[in-house]
């Protein structure tokens, strides 16, 4: 809002506001002042949300931290280059322009809710009949963006946080990252869909990842929110139902936590020496602290790291600890590099990328200088010439869930192309039944999409608003001091590890051959056959709406954890394994000789 007349920094105007949207509002007026600087608006005729960790959690008292310049700019520029490319393509959406309007979410719930009260202000009736300004005028409203669609957010406890405020608003939502199961519930999040597949089906790839590896003594590690502790939940739940896999102790990495905290956590996990796996289902900057506590006290090849795709194949929670994360094995959802997209990063500038409002922190970041107003005070650091060039000047990898995010973007732009078709036949633009977009209609429409993504591989959601799993499976191996993520297999409904495997174990130094490697892995099951035979029965089938469940319901385990520190717990079934058991083989590098 705007008062004429009196210039001043602010305007003492008031409100006559409904009871129901009371706090939504006094909400919306605290952020109202930064909105502008701190988001990337572009116009159009149909305005999308983004939602981008563009930065860190901060520390206690600051809502936003360091910049995540893989995370954060990576994933919002391809948002804006997937804008950038439908608005050029004269088959879809002919004559209609996309606009956005991103936020930073800070990788923080709380403050996340506050930035995405943004997208429904023009949903909000104002009673301004007794608004007044100090001068006595009557004042100028701003007209707010009307988003239509949200994309984002990455974090699961993000998500969830935004969907239950974008649901009352029939806002459709559509994220590129966040994997809980809980959002598979649609009688909750009938509003959100993902271009990701949830958790229940990765849960089951690591269940058959450690058993094909012959673990059957692990460890659990889980960040505190929706993502870590649902995804290790439903690890614990697929375990139990298989069998053959007991679950040392569960530990808990508290949303806030203390100094001190992560090295208590990596001593209790040396409490039960014997589960060397440890099954990590944390938030990329809780990997990067865990494995700093590891690399402290000198446990570099004690730890068995299974992450899930929070880790996938990110090289800032690896950074400068390469041993301690040596031999992980991560699983990501699979994916393809977009050349298109890689052409189109490496070619930004300060010159011809001002739209970004992050993108000066980015390049002092990226190239370790620092500009005149936005630069850094420490004398030792170089001046940024604005001549530096992406991937010439600075190392530069395409971040992992780029395709994701074009996908989800392509996902509303293929929707509202439908529903134009639909609803504005042979009309050149948006026709009056489009004027407004009716967000229960558009989200039909959003899960009626099939179309070929990014990478080439079909679009598709199903009823609650999920993408089908498919999995690549990486090892974080080093070779001759060159550090590299390989493809060690994959995974769609069942695991698939690449037929030569050379493995060298922790406790016995000498080579395997892939043979020997092969018959170590399936060893178990060879003997279940010849001596066992009644035991070698498939294992009963069970239904997605089973799988989410499972993940979704308080389980004992979690329950128990309670009444110890830090949620840690420790079954009793599995405390006679500690002293007696050991794994079969612990297999700490894998590599392949031909990757997927």
């Amino acid at each position: 809002m705007v008062c004429e007349g009196k210039r001043s920094p602010s305007c003492p105007c008031f409100f006559l506001l409904t009871a129901k949207f009371y706090w939504i509002l006094t909400m919306m007026q605290r952020t109202h002042s930064q909105e502008y600087a701190h988001s990337i608006r572009v116009d159009g005729d149909v305005i999308l949300g983004g939602l981008f960790p563009v930065h860190a959690k901060g520390d206690r008292g600051v809502p936003c931290g360091e910049l995540k310049k893989e995370k954060g700019i990576h994933r919002l520029e391809a948002m804006l280059y997937a804008i950038d490319q439908i608005n050029k393509d004269p088959d879809l959406l002919a004559n209609i322009t996309l606009g956005v309007r991103i936020l930073d979410t800070c990788s923080r719930d709380t403050y996340a809710l506050e930035q995405s009260l943004t997208f429904v202000q023009a949903l909000i009736e104002k009673d301004a009949s007794d608004v007044k300004c100090a001068n006595g005028d009557p004042p100028i409203f701003t007209k707010p963006d009307k988003i239509s669609g949200v994309i984002g957010a990455a974090a699961s406890s993000v998500s969830i946080m935004v969907a239950n405020i974008l649901r009352l608003f029939k806002i459709p939502q559509i994220s590129y990252a966040s994997t809980a199961p809980e959002l598979s519930d649609n009688t909750r999040y009938d509003f959100f869909s993902r271009v990701v597949p949830p958790d229940s089906y990765q849960a089951q790839a690591m269940v058959d990842i450690v058993t094909a590896l012959g673990w059957n003594y692990v460890s659990t590690l889980a960040s505190e929110g929706n993502y870590g502790e649902s995804g290790v939940e439903a690890f614990t739940q697929i375990s139990r139902e298989i069998g053959g896999v007991c679950i040392a102790q569960s530990q808990k990495i508290p949303r806030e936590p203390r100094p001190g905290e992560f090295d208590k956590i990596i001593k209790r996990l040396l409490e039960t020496p014997n589960a060397r796996a440890v099954i990590m289902f944390a938030n990329e900057d809780d990997i990067r602290r865990i494995l700093e506590a590891a690399k402290k006290i000198n446990q570099s090849g004690h730890f068995l790291w299974i992450g899930s795709d929070s880790w996938g194949s990110k090289i800032s929670p690896v950074y400068q600890q390469e041993e301690i994360a040596e031999g992980a094995v991560t699983i990501l959802p699979k994916r393809a590099s977009i050349d298109g997209f890689d052409r189109y990063f490496r070619s930004r500038t300060l010159a011809n990328n001002r739209r970004n409002v992050w993108f000066a922190e980015f390049w002092e970041e990226n190239f370790g200088c620092k500009l005149g107003s936005h630069g850094k005070r420490n004398s030792h650091i170089k001046k940024c010439t604005g001549l530096e060039r992406i991937a010439r000047d600075s190392s530069y990898e395409q971040e992992g869930k780029v395709q994701f995010v074009i996908d989800a973007v392509y996902s509303m732009a293929y929707a509202l192309h439908n529903m134009h078709k639909d609803l504005c036949p042979g009309y050149i633009g948006l026709c009056p039944q489009m004027s407004t977009i009716d967000g229960k209609e558009l989200l039909s429409y959003i899960r009626a999409v099939n179309f070929n993504g990014s990478a080439g591989t079909p679009v598709t959601f199903n009823e609650n608003g999920d993408a089908p799993g498919r999995y690549d499976i990486f090892q974080y191996q080093i070779n001759n001091k060159s550090t590299e993520y390989k493809i060690i297999g994959h995974w769609t409904n069942q695991l698939h590890l690449n037929m030569y495997i050379q493995t060298t174990t922790l406790t016995v130094s000498m080579s395997l051959s892939a043979s020997v490697s092969l018959g170590m892995l399936y060893m178990p099951k060879v003997y279940i056959i010849i001596f066992h035979p009644e035991q070698n029965v498939q294992k009963r089938k069970r239904s997605f709406k089973a799988v989410v469940t499972a993940a979704t319901m308080q389980s004992k385990l979690i329950q128990k954890g309670n009444g110890r520190p830090n949620g840690e717990v420790k079954s009793e079934l599995c405390e006679s394994l500690e002293t007696n058991s050991k794994s079969s083989v612990d297999f700490h590098m894998v590599k392949s000789g031909s990757t997927s």
